[in-house]
């Protein structure tokens, strides 16, 4: 990572100015990525793209700290509220709709920015697990979904030991979308993706990464899931649970969601639902990190160390000035 007393390299700044490059704010939940992003489109007329997986989602508004809809009168958002819970979306959905939003802002005069944490999504940006015209059936899937976990996990280090080594083991939907795959095509979904990576994308992103200390980042992320719960996060979920959104999809699979689930169910109270919203979400922060420091090309601010008026203006300098900005 580049220091913020040291001037960005300017291989990485000519990066930015390349053709069709879109720049990203992103970093690990609570960094301060999500307003960074507003105050720089602001700044400079632009319009985000969310880049968060669960965001997608409508109803699912206090767990996923949706920005506000009077914000996003001031700054246009795109990839929010676009699906039901119920709904399956996909990276390659998301590739798709991205590179639509990017044409349509640049065809009216303005910056398209990506903003979000979620990894997997910027991966497929480059051509990464894409899953475009891999064979799906939702059948199959709901009774693979339907099994326990350990269950899913045997069978997949059987079919695909290397999808079995890559995927978080409590990552039940794609632990059963690999074996999904496998049944359906006799092949492990590791070989098929490992083809699809070759594909690659029409969009190259340039990162500005937002990150602090990790006791500074789990103090904010303590701090804001309890404010969360203070804002009606419980009765978020129960009016989903009421309307037929079961605990089982993928999208109240998300920490905080599926621990609130059970908390309605009567399987735990609401302090153990928060702390194993809080737990959850500091290993998910630890994850994003590990996964985005191998992001490039990249220039990372240190929240701990900088404003965030400065890091905005940092960012603004060099999109309109290049490398004589800094």
């Amino acid at each position: 990572m580049d220091s913020l007393h040291e001037n960005p390299n300017e291989r990485n700044i000519r990066e930015l100015t390349a053709e069709n490059i879109v720049p990203a704010v992103i970093g690990p939940t609570a960094a301060g990525k999500t307003r960074a992003a507003f105050e720089l489109a602001r700044a400079l007329g632009g319009e985000i793209i969310s880049v968060d997986s669960r965001q997608v989602y409508r109803y699912l508004d206090i767990g996923t700290d949706k920005i506000s809809a009077a914000d996003r009168k001031i700054v246009p958002h795109h990839l929010i509220d676009i699906a039901d819970p119920d709904e399956v979306f996909t990276a390659a959905d998301f590739v798709r709709l991205t590179e639509g939003a990017v044409k349509r802002i640049r065809a009216r005069g303005k910056i398209p920015i990506l903003a979000g944490g979620t990894p997997m999504y910027y991966k497929a940006l480059s051509g990464c697990v894409l899953s475009d015209g891999i064979p799906s059936d939702e059948e199959t899937r709901k009774k693979l979904y339907a099994e326990d976990i350990a269950n899913l996990r045997r069978k997949l280090r059987e079919a695909d030991a290397a999808s079995a080594e890559r995927i978080h083991p409590n990552d039940k939907l794609r632990i059963s979308r690999a074996l999904e795959i496998y049944i359906l095509t006799g092949r492990p979904a590791s070989e098929i993706y490992a083809r699809n990576d070759k594909i690659g994308a029409s969009l190259k992103v340039f990162y500005f990464g937002f990150t602090s200390p990790r006791e500074r980042l789990y103090e904010k992320i303590s701090a804001r899931a309890a404010g969360q719960f203070a804002a009606g996060y419980a009765d978020e979920v129960k009016w989903l649970l009421d309307n037929g959104y079961g605990p089982e999809l993928p999208a109240l699979q998300g920490f905080g969601y599926r621990e609130l689930a059970e908390y309605i169910h009567g399987k735990i109270t609401l302090d153990e639902a928060l702390l194993g919203d809080i737990r959850a979400t500091k290993a998910f922060s630890k994850r994003q990190m590990t996964w985005f420091k191998h992001f490039s090309p990249a220039i990372w601010y240190d929240m701990s160390v900088i404003s965030l008026e400065d890091a905005v203006n940092g960012m603004i300098g060099i999109i309109t000035g290049g490398a004589n900005s800094v």
